[in-house]
């Protein structure tokens, strides 16, 4: 399997940031880590093996990013205002600058996504943020309400990256039109996960606004830890 290390100063954030590739071909697949992870996490913890198939066959080419958690929702050092406003700038190096690095190895038009726990929330932020940019976004054991990090606090950079709030009152039909007709959403959750409330509560607002999804519940005791999050990337990613 090939496996490439890049790494560049990010205009938007000011700061290096680093990323592996691994694949010679296929759907680019771009994937968040953990809360506050990194981006060889996903390798470390097994998921670029459960992938090993697709990664080898050309199928797809994971893109393992870096993130700014530890700057941004989960840095208790600074108000909630300023990490909201770290968020932002984080959007903006997904959008700006990854996901062009990602399209670049492909030549594809759109990429895909994935992430587990608050990986999961990166996920399907961006891809609801960005709806043209994204083939696809499962989300594994997600998380996706920001409120938990703000005390009380809330200001439209805060609203407009939760999407248990931004998406109930979205009225705009191209958008919308992005979710039904070109964007295609899992949300895959344990029956003993933690996050299985927020995928639930999620899926009943898509369910809403006529968006097609697929909100998959793992029997079997499944929770909320790699070992489950390795079987359902080899489902969805096979």
């Amino acid at each position: 399997m090939i496996r490439e290390y890049s790494k560049w100063t990010s205009p938007a954030l000011g700061r290096d940031m680093e990323l592996l590739v691994f694949g010679h071909a296929g759907e680019p697949l771009v994937v968040f880590p953990t809360s506050m992870g990194r981006f060889c996490d996903y390798e470390e913890r097994g998921m670029i093996e459960a992938l090993s198939p697709a990664i080898e066959s050309g199928r797809i080419r994971a893109i393992c990013a870096d993130s700014v958690d530890a700057e941004s929702w989960y840095d208790k050092s600074v108000p909630p205002a300023a990490r909201a406003a770290r968020h932002v700038q984080y959007d903006r190096y997904v959008a700006d600058e990854l996901v062009p690095f990602a399209r670049s190895l492909t030549g594809a038009t759109r990429v895909s996504l994935t992430g587990c726990s608050f990986g999961g929330y990166h996920t399907m932020n961006f891809a609801l943020r960005h709806p043209e940019m994204v083939d696809r976004a499962v989300s594994l054991g997600g998380a996706f309400d920001i409120q938990q990090f703000l005390g009380g606090y809330y200001d439209d950079n805060c609203y407009f990256n939760c999407p248990p709030d931004f998406l109930p009152s979205l009225d705009d039909g191209r958008i919308l039109g992005e979710y039904r007709d070109n964007l295609r959403i899992v949300l895959a959750a344990g029956e003993r996960d933690i996050c299985l409330g927020e995928n639930i509560r999620l899926s009943g607002i898509l369910r809403s606004k006529a968006v097609p999804h697929l909100l998959d519940v793992w029997g079997g005791g499944a929770g909320h830890d790699w070992p489950w999050w390795r079987g359902m990337a080899r489902k969805f990613f096979p």
